[in-house]
């Protein structure tokens, strides 16, 4: 009795395991067939109803024949982000040193430091 149950739990994990393996690889070919561009919306359709009636076959049909470009438009993805992230930190964290000393002339311009005070900024900034 309990080689059947612990053989049924390995059933049930396995089971598990490939349930959520192709879940997972649905939604990253659903997610693939709407990112490509190349694919008009009727060829999007024939996909996505294939996906739902024939979902194993049409998973190994998909990676087999679309799978590099699945590659390029995930990496083309990551870059933009990256790039995306990078240009936002840039704008938020300003400029750097250079940044720093504008503020700082702009300030000692406008009356609002004096000469020593702008010379300690200026030297702490270029350090």
């Amino acid at each position: 009795m309990l080689a059947f149950s612990i053989w049924n739990a390995l059933w049930v994990v396995f089971a598990t395991f490939v349930f959520i393996s192709v879940l997972m690889m649905m939604f990253s070919v659903i997610a693939d067939i709407f990112r490509d561009d190349e694919l008009g919306g009727w060829a999007k359709a024939a996909w996505l109803l294939a996906l739902v009636l024939f979902t194993l076959i049409t998973l190994l049909v998909y990676v087999i024949v679309r799978g590099d470009g699945m590659i390029k438009r995930s990496a083309k993805q990551q870059v933009e982000a990256k790039e995306s992230f990078d240009a936002y930190v840039r704008d938020v964290a300003g400029g750097g040193a250079a940044s720093e000393l504008e503020k700082a002339s702009a300030l000692h311009n406008a009356g609002k430091l004096d000469d020593a005070e702008y010379a300690a900024l200026k030297a702490k900034i270029l350090s």
